[in-house]
C-alpha cells in the first residue's frame, strides 16, 4: 500500500475508534539510543488527528513521582477509551536503561517485567489493544547517527557525552530487551520487530501495525456486543469453595464507655507517634475502609484522623464513578489518588466495590468481577512492594443491627440524610452481599495485606479497634524499615 492510502486509513480507524468508544490503544515506541522513537511520533501526530492522539515521554522521575509507586506516572497517563496513546519508551524505558547500566540486578528486573506484565494483562482484560514496536538500529548504524548529530548544530545535543557513553552500552540494551520481550511478549500485548534504518519503510510497517491494532480494538467492541447480545452465560463463584469468614465474627464483643475512652486515647497516642516516625522515614499508609451500611465507618474514621497530623492524611470518599472514571479501567481512579511517601490516604469504599456492589448489582459483568480478584492483588502487591502499609477493615454488624440503626436514623431528624432508598434496597441483597463479601476476604486477604474483620455492634469496640491496628500495622513497619 501507498503512503496516502495507509495515512487515509488510519484517519478512517482513529475516527470510527473514537466514535464506537472503543480501546484505547496504547503503542510504545521502544529502542536502541538512536532509534527514532521521537520522528515517529512526530510523523504519526502529522499523519492522524492529533486531538485523539496522545503522545508520552518521560525523563527522570520528578519528585512526586518518586514518593509513589513506579506505575503511578502511567495509570495516570492512560487515555480513555476512544483514544490512542504513544509512550517513547513507556514503562520498559526505566528498567531496560538501568539493567543495562548494570544498576538493576538481574532478580528486580525480572520481577519488573512481571509487574509489567501484570499491568498489560489488565488493561488488554478491559478492552484495551497494546502493540510494542522495538525500531531496531544496529551499532554501526547508531554510530554513524551521532556523528551526524555531532556535525549538525541543531541536533548536537542529541549526541551528548550520555549518548556516547550509552552506545558502548549497544550490545547490553539489546540483550536485556530480548529478556524482557521473553519475558512480556504475549499474543494479546506482541512485540513487533521494526528495521529503523529506512524512513519510509519504517513508518510505513508503524503506521499499518497502529491501524490495524485500532481495527483489533473495534473488533473486540462488536464481539463482546454480540456475546452480551447472545446471552453469554452469567458464572459465579462455587460456594462451598469459599470459607464462611462472616459467621466467626464474635459480637459479643463489647467496651464499657469508661474503658473505650481509655483505651481509644491511649492508642490515638500510639497512632499519632506511629505516623510521625513513618513521615520521617517516606512511610506510606493506606487504610480502606469497607463494610455493611451503617456499621459505623464514618465514625471509626473520625476516630482514627482525630490522632493524624492533618497536613499529611487525606480522607477518599468513593461513589458511583463518573462519566470520565467509566471510560478508564476501574482502578485507574484509585491509582490516581495514591498518596505521596510519609502520608496516610484513607479510602471510604474502594476498589473492592467492584467485587461487591459491582458484582451483587450486575454492574461488572461475571468475568470482569471474577478476574478482579487478581488485579487487586497485583495492585496491593506493588504498593506493599514500594514500603506502603496497607490496612483494610470491613466493619460486620449483624443484620438485626443494621435494621435498629436505620430505623433510628429515621426517627432522627438530623441523622435522616444518612439513610435512603439504596441503603434499604442493598438490606434486600444482604445474602448475596454476605457471599460476595466472604468471597473478597477469602480471595484477597494476603499476608502482606491481610484484611481485618471488625466485630462492630458495639461501636466503641469498633473504634478502638481500628485505631489500635492502624497504629500495631504501622509500628511493625516501622520495626522492619
Amino acid at each position: 500500500m501507498t503512503e496516502t492510502s495507509i495515512r487515509a486509513d488510519l484517519l478512517v480507524a482513529q475516527h470510527e475508534l473514537r466514535k464506537q468508544g472503543a480501546g484505547p490503544v496504547l503503542v510504545v515506541l521502544a529502542g536502541p539510543e538512536t532509534a527514532s522513537r521521537g520522528e515517529t511520533a512526530n510523523e504519526l501526530n502529522a499523519w492522524m488527528d492529533p486531538r485523539w492522539l496522545r503522545t508520552w515521554a518521560w525523563g527522570e522521575p520528578s519528585d512526586e513521582e518518586r514518593e509513589r509507586p513506579d506505575f503511578w506516572r502511567y495509570w495516570r497517563a492512560l487515555p480513555p477509551r476512544g483514544l490512542v496513546a504513544l509512550y517513547l519508551s513507556g514503562w520498559y524505558g526505566p528498567p531496560l536503561q538501568e539493567r543495562a547500566e548494570g544498576s538493576c540486578s538481574k532478580t528486580a528486573f525480572d520481577r519488573r517485567m512481571r509487574h509489567i506484565a501484570q499491568f498489560e494483562r489488565a488493561m488488554v482484560n478491559d478492552g484495551a489493544v497494546i502493540v510494542k514496536i522495538w525500531l531496531h538500529v544496529d551499532r554501526k548504524t547508531q554510530r554513524e547517527r551521532l556523528k551526524a548529530f555531532e556535525a549538525d548544530p541543531l541536533r548536537r545535543w542529541r549526541a551528548s557525552t550520555d549518548q556516547w557513553r550509552r552506545l558502548g552500552r549497544h550490545t547490553a540494551m539489546v540483550s536485556v530487551w530480548e529478556r524482557a520481550r521473553a519475558l512480556t511478549d504475549d499474543p494479546r500485548a506482541p512485540w513487533l520487530v521494526i528495521d529503523d534504518a529506512d524512513a519510509t519503510h519504517r513508518m510505513e510497517r508503524v503506521a499499518g501495525t497502529v491501524r490495524d491494532a485500532i481495527r483489533r480494538a473495534m473488533e473486540g467492541v462488536a464481539g463482546e456486543k454480540a456475546g452480551v447480545d447472545a446471552g453469554a452465560p452469567v458464572g459465579d463463584s462455587p460456594a462451598s469453595q469459599v470459607r464462611d469468614h462472616l459467621s466467626a465474627v464474635d459480637f459479643g464483643k463489647t467496651l464499657r464507655p469508661k474503658r473505650a475512652l481509655v483505651d481509644l486515647e491511649r492508642h490515638q497516642g500510639r497512632l499519632y507517634e506511629a505516623q510521625r516516625l513513618a513521615r520521617d522515614r517516606g512511610i506510606s499508609t493506606i487504610a480502606v475502609f469497607e463494610g455493611w451500611d451503617a456499621s459505623g465507618k464514618g465514625g471509626a474514621i473520625r476516630r482514627a484522623t482525630a490522632a493524624l497530623d492533618a497536613r499529611y492524611f487525606r480522607i477518599v470518599p468513593i461513589a458511583a464513578p463518573t462519566d470520565e472514571e467509566l471510560a478508564h479501567h476501574y482502578l485507574w481512579r484509585f491509582w490516581r489518588h495514591l498518596g505521596r511517601a510519609g502520608h496516610v490516604t484513607i479510602f471510604d469504599r474502594s476498589w473492592y466495590g467492584r467485587v461487591l456492589v459491582e458484582r451483587v448489582e450486575q454492574f461488572a459483568r461475571p468475568d470482569e468481577w471474577q478476574r478482579a480478584y487478581d488485579e487487586i492483588n497485583d495492585f496491593e502487591e506493588e504498593l506493599v512492594e514500594r514500603g506502603t502499609v496497607v490496612v483494610k477493615f470491613w466493619l460486620h454488624v449483624s443484620r438485626e443491627e443494621q435494621l435498629e440503626r436505620f430505623e433510628q436514623r429515621q426517627a432522627t431528624p438530623h441523622k435522616q440524610w444518612k439513610i435512603t432508598e439504596e441503603d434499604w434496597r442493598n438490606r434486600r441483597q444482604w445474602d448475596a452481599y454476605t457471599d460476595a463479601v466472604n468471597e473478597m476476604v477469602d480471595r484477597t486477604s494476603t499476608r502482606r495485606a491481610p484484611w481485618t474483620l471488625v466485630e462492630a455492634n458495639d461501636k466503641r469496640y469498633a473504634r478502638v479497634k481500628v485505631v489500635k491496628t492502624l497504629a500495631d500495622r504501622i509500628r511493625r513497619a516501622l520495626k522492619r524499615s
